[in-house]
């Protein structure tokens, strides 16, 4: 008679557990992530971790994709709104600099992204997808080569200004974007 007490089923369980996940990796890292903490963090029992995932490594495979499809989400969002190159680059400025790119949590998790899909090939997939959409966005306003670099430039300064005592100035950013994309 357990069944009957328990309750409606939770359609959103699979995704609580997913966004919890991307928690507890930011909180403690992907050696620090644990079914066990990842069911507290979702308030679920630590059987419906394993219920939905066959594996921690799937869990942390579809946490990662998640994060990329949001992050990618907001990248294009901010290159859509541009109708030319100049807006273009206000966007990558942007992108760089501004608050709706990726918090400090965000970027906690690309770095756990990057570090776990450097040894795990179906994660490193999830990162080169990413690339490629990135890529995709910024081609519909610059050529293929401007895109790749511009690309690249995006995530090693937004890296960079994350953990220097002085970050790179928004007016600086800006003329490196430009730079980078004369031409274009």
């Amino acid at each position: 008679m357990t069944g009957a007490s328990r309750g409606p089923n939770d359609p959103g369980r699979r995704d609580r557990i997913i966004d919890a996940a991307l928690d507890v990796i930011a909180e403690h890292g992907v050696a620090g992530t644990t079914h066990r903490r990842v069911a507290e963090a979702a308030g679920v029992s630590l059987g419906s971790t394993t219920y939905y995932f066959d594996s921690l490594h799937q869990l942390l495979t579809e946490a990662f994709n998640r994060l990329a499809e949001s992050m990618s989400a907001r990248y294009r969002e901010l290159l859509d709104e541009a109708r030319d190159v100049a807006q273009a680059r206000a966007a990558v400025v942007e992108i760089i600099c501004g608050p709706r790119w990726g918090s400090p949590r965000e970027l906690m998790l690309i770095y756990e992204l990057y570090a776990f899909s450097s040894r795990n090939p179906d994660v490193l997939d999830v990162t080169r997808s990413w690339m490629r959409a990135s890529r995709a966005t910024l081609g519909e306003h610059f050529d293929a080569r401007t895109a790749r670099a511009l690309d690249a430039l995006v995530e090693g300064l937004t890296i960079h200004n994350s953990m220097d005592s002085e970050p790179m100035s928004r007016a600086d950013v800006a003329a490196v974007v430009e730079a980078v994309s004369r031409g274009a």
